[in-house]
């Protein structure tokens, strides 16, 4: 056991308590499903109320539900987890809808080209596998004027940007411990075997600021609003370029085609 390893196992909670955070199960309704999209973008209902809205990585359908019950969206939930999207599908019967409306599928297909008017992801882009070509993806599903809704957080350097705080409450454990110290310490809560960020459930794909910027820029994007969320709400830290990687908790933007 390396040292690094055995100090963040004595930070770290016992394997056979139960973790320090739990999911927040109030958005796992249909009535509270569009919470966070409404407090991250002000105007969010007046964006998406009666559009063709694409919901990005829609999991099991509370968001893409609520969207086409509560504000009369013609939507379409894409995520690749097959068992989720048959889930999804359930929760829109239960909840009155059509098979149609919303449409839930496993990708994006040529026929669906140009066709929205908003892009939806939430709590998604730290974790796709190649960002880049999602993005591409996004913008390729946009009419010329659609707009890009982009919510995310922790990015990489943020407190917790690691993810591993179900087992630790220690912050910046990602920048304190190498990558192998933690896999191994996570391996006593965790037995899906992963050996690198990228293997954990869900993947963790290190999206820093920097990062996700560059890849606005290089796709073609304008930020047409942001907002970068400091941790206690110290925002003027997103301002100052060191700290701005440390300290900003969750990533706001809408973005448009240049």
């Amino acid at each position: 056991m390396s040292v690094g390893e055995w100090i963040l196992l004595r930070l770290s909670r016992a394997p056979d308590a139960g973790d320090f955070v739990h999911s927040d199960a109030s958005r796992a309704k249909v009535s509270e499903a569009l919470s966070l999209l409404k407090q991250s973008f002000p105007d969010f209902e007046s964006l998406v109320r009666e559009r063709t809205v694409a919901d990005f990585g829609c999991g099991q359908g509370y968001q893409s539900v609520a969207l086409a019950k509560n504000l009369d969206c013609s939507v379409t939930g894409i995520d690749t987890n097959e068992k989720a999207l048959v889930l999804a599908a359930e929760l829109a019967l239960q909840n009155g809808l059509t098979a149609s409306n919303p449409l839930f599928v496993s990708r994006v297909t040529p026929n669906m080209a140009g066709a929205f008017d908003v892009v939806i992801s939430q709590d998604s882009f730290e974790h796709f596998p190649d960002p880049a070509a999602i993005l591409r993806e996004m913008i390729a599903l946009l009419k010329q004027d659609g707009r890009i809704l982009i919510t995310f957080g922790p990015p990489w350097f943020a407190p917790h940007g690691s993810h591993m705080h179900f087992f630790c409450k220690v912050p910046w454990l990602n920048i304190l411990f190498s990558e192998g110290a933690v896999m191994r310490v996570r391996a006593r809560f965790r037995s899906d075997g992963a050996q690198r960020y990228e293997d954990v459930e869900s993947g963790l794909n290190r999206m820093s600021l920097r990062k996700f910027e560059r890849l606005v820029s290089q796709c073609g994007l304008r930020i047409a609003s942001r907002n970068y969320e400091c941790v206690k709400k110290f925002n003027f830290l997103a301002k100052v370029p060191i700290f701005r990687e440390l300290f900003v908790n969750q990533v706001t933007v809408t973005l448009q085609k240049k």
